[in-house]
Order: C-alpha cells, then structure tokens, then sequence
C-alpha cells in the first residue's frame, strides 16, 4: 500500500517510459504510478501495458485519444486518483523525459508530509535550485515568465511555471476542477494561484532541472501565448 501517486502525462516517450518507471519504483518511498497516455503514435502505451505484467499493483495507464493537454491530463489524472479506493495523500507532477530527478520525489514529499506545506515545488529559481544543458534562450524564456508571473499576479513563488509538484489531498479536494482554464503549461501558474487563493501554504524545494536527452519537446508558441494571456486573466479573476 501506497499514500503516494507520481502521474506522468506522456506523448511519444517511449525511449524514457521504460526507465523512468524502473527508476521510481527503485526508490526507497513505495510510490505508484500513473501514466496518463495521449494515444502515442510510437507506442508508449504499449511499452506500459508490457510493465504493468511486472508491476500489476503499482503502475497504472489511463489512456486518452490524441493530444489533450497537458493540464487535463494532470487534472484527469488527480480525478482518478482521487477516486481510488487505496486512498492516496500525496499527489505528484513529473515529466517522463528526466528533466526532473526521481530521487527529488522523496524531498518534496518530506515537504508536505514531515514540514508544514500543503504544496510543494521543486523549484528551478530559489535558492539551492539550478539549470543544467539548457540553451540561453530557453532559460530567459523560462525565467522571464516567471519574473512576469509574480509581477502581475503578486504571487511569492520563485518558480510559478514549475511542473515538478507534491499536492496534498486537501488541496485537491478543495478545488473546482472545472474551473481550472489552461491546459498548457500555465495550468501549472493556475493551479498554485488556485491554491494560494484557497490559503493553502505553497514551499519550493530546490532541485536541479535538466534538459532532456531523448525524445522531443513539447514546447511550442501557442503555449507561450496561452501563458501570457492566461496569467492576465488570472490576474483579473
């Protein structure tokens, strides 16, 4: 038994799923796992189906067709796990491609289960945190939203469009799923506004974010445009 779900969105990550799910499940913490699948052309379900024969208790699929998403993906993803009867506490966002550490999840778990944060963040800008093999341009870019975000929504999160995240259950729980609007990465500006207006307490967890080194990115304008916009709407809701 688990208190303890990680829920990877995945597209086309078939050169990482395998290691990925070999990786977290080598960890000292039992966590399970949730691969929420947007019917991937190069077959990343297919690679988890394969797994789930060795981890039939512990990895889980949710397969959707075509791309969604990432924010519902995540949001599909919390839904699920709410529903399940192991009764998980703790809720983790990871992408598949290890440009987040495994071993982190331990961290930012302690963060909300033996510190008092009811959210944590693995965090690229506060103190301790760090980029490593990102090109200049991308680290402007990210941090530069991140500078616009607290900006203009007056937020004290360093790293507002982090994507590494431990959510208790409570916070999930108190949200209104279908009120969460983006569905690119300012879903994760969105989803720690929502949490801080709820009076949730938000702690960064410093960690070392690495650029990928199979597999494409998922980046593209639309989702800088969604960012812009959607953090402007926030700032009025």
């Amino acid at each position: 038994m688990s208190d303890s779900l990680v829920i990877i969105p995945t597209y086309n990550e078939r050169e990482n799923i395998s290691r990925m799910v070999e990786v977290v499940f080598g960890l000292s913490q039992p966590f399970h796992l949730l691969i929420v699948d947007d019917g991937s052309p190069d077959g990343t379900g297919d690679v988890v189906r394969g797994l789930q024969r060795r981890f039939p208790d512990r990895l889980h699929l949710l397969e959707r067709t075509g791309k969604l998403g990432l924010g519902t993906a995540y949001l599909d993803g919390f839904r699920w796990g709410l529903a399940r009867p192991e009764g998980y506490r703790y809720f983790f966002e990871m992408d598949a491609d290890f440009s987040h550490t495994p071993a982190d999840l331990i961290r930012l778990r302690a963060a909300c289960h033996d510190g008092d944060a009811d959210v944590a963040v693995g965090s690229r800008y506060t103190q301790g945190g760090s980029v490593e093999n990102w090109p200049m341009d991308r680290i402007f870019l990210s941090y530069g939203a991140s500078l616009y975000t607290r900006i203009v929504t007056g937020m004290p999160v360093k790293d507002p469009t982090a994507g590494f995240m431990c959510y208790s259950r409570p916070v999930l729980e108190a949200m209104d799923f279908s009120e969460i609007q983006c569905i690119g990465y300012a879903f994760q500006i969105e989803m720690k506004f929502t949490a801080r207006k709820l009076g949730f307490k938000i702690v960064e967890v410093p960690i070392t974010f690495t650029d990928r080194i199979a597999g494409n990115s998922k980046m593209h304008k639309s989702i800088i445009k969604e960012a812009v916009l959607g953090v402007l709407r926030l700032r009025w809701r």
